[in-house]
């Protein structure tokens, strides 16, 4: 329980990123928002089970915000996670997670991480220099790829790809800034389907991302996610086997969209 605990936060970011699809290997470099609007607020309920029935153990939420850094127009993200009250007896988790876009091509320019799991603390400030392919981070200085994203920026330029050139099958690429690492991953599209989770019934699309073995998970692509097929491309739902029982994260509220929610078929 301790190592489900430990990760509820990094669980969640790390699957959003899972639909950052092909920034730097085919050349879909910058990119316009299309999908969401600042003031936008999206809530996940995460849950655990061990012996088949899965009980609430945390939240994550994700908001956006309009403002200017360094004298440029940026996009600011935040994605929270935390613990339910009972499972911080166990193992309290409060991480904060803040990516600073650049609205001209959704690349991000800062990204921070603080964060207190069972008193471990952790903060990481990133600053980011697309031109000269470098991260300078609180532990210092590290060469990057083109095009790189963050685990929160990541989410936010995913939602502006068009999935609708990617057939069944297909493995689509890309690199990830994380705890100053590169990680080389892709997602594998699987097509579109109807969901049912927590909230409701969705048409949604689906997706299987490659792991990192090593982590609470077992590596490969036994994770999937769906998100809603409709302009917002929200994501609804993701499920995953991890080294103790499994994980399952459903979107259960949210506000500010740009677009309805035309994918909602049904409530729950």
């Amino acid at each position: 329980m301790i190592n489900f605990t430990k990760h509820i936060a990094i669980i969640f970011l790390m699957v959003i990123t899972t639909i950052t699809a092909a920034a730097q290997k085919t050349g879909f470099c910058g990119n316009t928002n299309k999908a969401f609007l600042p003031g936008e607020k999206v809530i996940m309920k995460v849950y655990y089970s061990a012996l088949g029935a899965y009980i609430g153990a945390g939240e994550a939420s994700f908001t956006t915000a309009l403002e200017r850094f360094n004298g440029k127009p940026v996009y600011h993200c935040v994605g929270e996670g935390k613990t339910y009250s009972f499972f911080d007896n166990f193992f309290k988790v409060r991480d904060r997670y803040e990516s600073y876009i650049d609205t001209a091509n959704m690349s991000p320019i800062k990204f921070l991480r603080n964060v207190d799991e069972g008193g471990h603390k952790i903060y990481n400030n990133v600053t980011f220099n697309q031109a000269s392919n470098t991260a300078v981070s609180t532990n210092g200085v590290f060469k990057i790829t083109e095009c790189m994203q963050d685990v929160v920026s990541a989410m936010y330029y995913a939602r502006n790809i068009d999935w609708n050139k990617y057939k069944p099958g297909d493995k689509i690429p890309f690199d990830m800034f994380l705890d100053d690492e590169i990680f080389h991953l892709y997602i594998r599209y699987m097509g579109k389907e109807k969901i049912k989770t927590q909230y409701g019934k969705f048409n949604a699309i689906k997706f299987k991302p490659l792991l990192i073995k090593g982590t609470i998970f077992e590596g490969g692509e036994k994770m999937t996610a769906w998100v809603s097929d409709d302009p917002n491309r929200l994501i609804l739902r993701v499920e995953s086997p991890i080294s103790v029982g499994s994980v399952k994260v459903d979107m259960m509220g949210y506000s500010g969209l740009r677009y309805p929610l035309s994918s909602l078929i049904s409530f729950r």
